[in-house]
């Protein structure tokens, strides 16, 4: 096949930004593993539904011998199938069998704190939160999907838990360099690792990459460590990074157990093959776990939701349908709009935010003027010394001083400050002109770029710091306005609380869905900017057992996190009952009361496409007052609405379905948010909310409607009380616009003077689509 990429093989990513960038890489292999997916189980037995898979196998293949070598995994408890080394004509004879979904390529996915509770109310300090009444999520299990965990982490250690949980049924396998009578403990419950479809894919061994890898659950990337310690990790004092950050790094539950399932390889930055994530989505359903923390996605253009080659949102359905509440991760590709994965309405999805805490590094030039940079520079401080900006003599005068081509010239830098410009986002920019300054005896790095609170560290004694573009001119006219340009770069400091104000993420994909605009995503937001927690020793930017990172992937375990808490304080929510707590109590502004911004090109207020409902109000969503619930038949009127196939949708479901004849509006799924894509005229949608809160109380809408856009409500008054526990409402939503417009923003709140249930409400009029649709 030479270096033409097969087109049986796709990639998937851990949501990380390391350095700022984005770990997106690509593998060649001639790939011949396929996931035969057979839905929901028919039997309760596993080993007789392995059995029938045995079977399956060996009637195509020509022998039970042959069926035994070519079988790599066979799904029995949360779902049906099996994945296996097929050629293609064997892949097809098995399309071709009775109860066969789909016959699907493996596929690889790749992969995507001391401040950030406290900034989001669950002080451990402070007895009236969630943490305490939750008594800190003893008794919940995180199910952790990454690349494993580092044992020894004193994040991990089980000081004052009490027995695992009775209802688990999970295991602890040992491994290379791991033992599972010894490195499992009360704390961490199971630990399993899954590399056969990874295996199959990559067609090499193990480490022949350069990268040093661990033939079980132990942790050789530190991602996984660094979630599973975010998501439930013990108290541990006294830890910082480089010196910045000092504090107390815990879970958000940190009495919660986790269990670790390791299906990310530290392969060319991160690699995850569907067929292994499956297999652990069928294990962990098995297994007993309460919540699923997956910092794992895919790419765009996306599949669909009843397409297994999603290996996230077909396996993440059989979970939520056992009551397992799926987080993932919203992916690392914004400011762009419809870059947001983990999509289905079943996956609370997970923006990042900044939060109340900057490192703010001072920039003092030769005319005592003294501006603001951020960095983590815990060295010495470096005392006035010149400073310089590469300028060019050919036709681009800046060519020279662009930061991720800088070029020297043959200038001397040795003993100087470099200042350079760039208009990349991420963080290689920043990598390559440390590197080349460093190397020719510069003593640090001024980087002016767009407005982005994710930073990363150099050499804790070299400098870089990283300003926005007036910042960056304001250095360079200095410079270029005397003859002896000096500068001073003194260590960074840690602050917190006032004045800094949280923002959604640059690097934080935004929505609206690509698969259905009219599903709200992401639907949370919680801390993902420079998150301090345990790791890999092995880790590249360790420091202590810690790193300091940033990314949708450490955001997304503050949501598992708080999840476990509501897990404990109300055991028989459902999924999407817990999704609607978070979604309308969540913050619109933050601790200062002001508006919630959000990077970009241009920073601008945030909308529920960068933050959904907002970022996440734990102690507010432990007593929502109503909620949204779903289940089965929501989701199935959700497939339905999307036109899938009703084959598809009965053997996903487990139900046989037939949808009805006269297609059903995706408007009326029944959310925690109003999204209309394409209004024309007027719209109205159906709407039911369940009392959660005190038996007998009256709730009443609050409308703030979107510019041009009428709202009403009926009935507007919703009466519960010992018997009424559920009420349905219809929402009109109307046009003034004679225009095609983008959306415009507003919420729908029901309050009864103690709660405040508020949707976040998004519409765009489509005038040309309707005219496209009469012609």
């Amino acid at each position: 096949m030479g270096n033409k990429m097969s087109p049986l093989f796709v990639l998937v990513y851990l949501f990380l930004v390391l350095n700022g960038e984005g770990i997106i890489t690509n593998v060649e292999a001639k790939s011949n593993v396929h996931i035969i997916y057979l839905g929901e189980r028919q039997y309760d037995e596993p080993k007789l539904i392995a059995d029938l898979h045995h079977d399956m196998l060996a009637k195509v293949v020509g022998s039970n011998e042959m069926a035994s070598d070519l079988m790599v995994y066979s799904y029995k408890h949360g779902f049906s199938g099996f994945a296996a080394k097929l050629t293609k004509s064997q892949a097809q004879k098995l399309a071709e069998l009775p109860g066969v979904v789909r016959v699907i390529p493996n596929r690889l996915h790749k992969l995507q704190t001391t401040r950030s509770w406290d900034f989001l109310g669950l002080s451990s300090h402070s007895p009236n939160n969630i943490l305490h009444s939750s008594n800190m999520g003893d008794g919940a299990i995180i199910g952790v999907f990454d690349t494993g965990l580092w044992p020894e982490s004193r994040v991990f250690r089980d000081e004052g838990l009490g027995p695992v949980p009775p209802r688990w049924r999970g295991v602890c396998k040992s491994g290379e360099k791991f033992n599972a009578s010894t490195h499992c403990n009360r704390k961490i419950i199971g630990a399993r690792w899954y590399i056969n479809g990874f295996l199959a894919e990559y067609g090499k061994p193990l480490n022949t990459s350069g990268d040093q890898e661990f033939l079980s659950p132990r942790d050789a990337n530190g991602h996984g460590t660094h979630t599973a310690s975010t998501a439930g990790g013990s108290f541990v004092g006294n830890v910082s990074y480089k010196g910045l950050g000092s504090g107390t790094v815990r879970g958000g539950a940190p009495r919660a157990r986790l269990a670790i399932y390791k299906v990310c390889w530290d392969i060319l930055g991160g690699q995850c093959s569907s067929a292994d994530i499956l297999k652990a989505f069928d294990d962990a359903i098995h297994d007993g776990v309460d919540v699923l923390s997956l910092s794992i996605g895919s790419s765009i253009p996306l599949f669909s939701d009843v397409d297994e080659r999603d290996g996230i949102a077909t396996g993440s359905f059989h979970a939520v349908a056992r009551g397992i509440t799926v987080v993932c991760g919203a992916a690392n590709e914004g400011p762009s709009a419809y870059t947001v994965h983990n999509t289905a309405p079943w996956i609370l999805t997970v923006a990042a935010s900044t939060m109340d805490r900057a490192f703010p590094t001072s920039i003092t030039l030769g005319n005592n003027k003294t501006l603001l940079g951020q960095a983590i520079f815990t060295g010495k401080e470096i005392g006035f010394t010149d400073l310089v900006y590469l300028e060019s003599t050919e036709f681009d005068p800046n060519a020279a001083g662009m930061c991720e081509d800088l070029s020297l010239n043959n200038i001397s830098v040795s003993g100087k400050v470099v200042l350079c410009f760039t208009s990349i986002a991420r963080q290689i920019a920043l990598v390559q002109a440390s590197a080349v300054v460093k190397e020719a005896g510069g003593v640090g790095v001024i980087v002016a770029k767009k407005p982005n609170d994710a930073f990363s560290s150099c050499d804790a004694d070299f400098p870089c710091i990283e300003v926005d573009y007036e910042i960056g001119t304001r250095i360079l006219f200095y410079i270029r306005s005397t003859r002896s340009p000096l500068v001073k770069l003194s260590p960074s400091k840690t602050i917190v609380g006032k004045p800094v104000s949280p923002k959604v993420a640059y690097f934080s994909s935004r929505g609206p869905s690509s698969i259905a605009p009219a599903i709200l995503k992401p639907d949370i937001t919680a801390p993902g900017v420079n998150i301090l927690a345990a790791t890999s020793p092995l880790g590249q930017f360790m420091d202590g057992g810690y790193a300091m990172l940033s990314g949708t992937s450490m955001s997304t375990p503050h949501i598992s996190g708080i999840v476990a808490l509501l897990k404990v304080l109300h055991p028989h929510w459902s999924p999407a009952a817990i999704k609607s707590a978070l979604i309308t109590t969540a913050w619109q502004t933050g601790p200062s009361g002001l508006p919630i911004f959000a990077e970009g090109s241009s920073q601008n207020l945030a909308n529920p496409f960068d933050f959904g409902g907002g970022i996440v109000n734990a102690n507010g969503a432990a007593d929502p007052g109503l909620v949204y619930d779903m289940g089965a038949t929501d989701y199935i009127h959700y497939l339905c609405a999307m036109a899938y196939n009703n084959s598809a949708i009965s053997r996903l479901t487990g139900q046989s379905t037939v949808c009805p004849s006269t297609k059903v509006s995706i408007l009326d799924v029944n959310l925690p948010s109003i999204t209309i894509p394409s209004l024309r005229n007027s719209s109205t949608i159906t709407r039911t909310v369940t009392n959660v809160g005190a038996l007998k109380t009256i709730y009443r809408a609050v409308i703030e409607p979107p510019i041009g856009i009428m709202v009403s409500v009926k009935p507007d008054v919703l009466v519960f009380n010992s018997t009424v526990k559920k009420i349905s409402f219809k929402v009109t939503i109307s046009t003034t616009h004679k225009v095609n417009t983008g959306y415009y923003f507003g919420s729908l709140t029901w309050t009864n003077g103690v709660h405040a249930v508020r949707s976040p409400l998004s519409v765009r009029t489509e005038l040309l689509q309707s005219y496209a649709d009469d012609n």
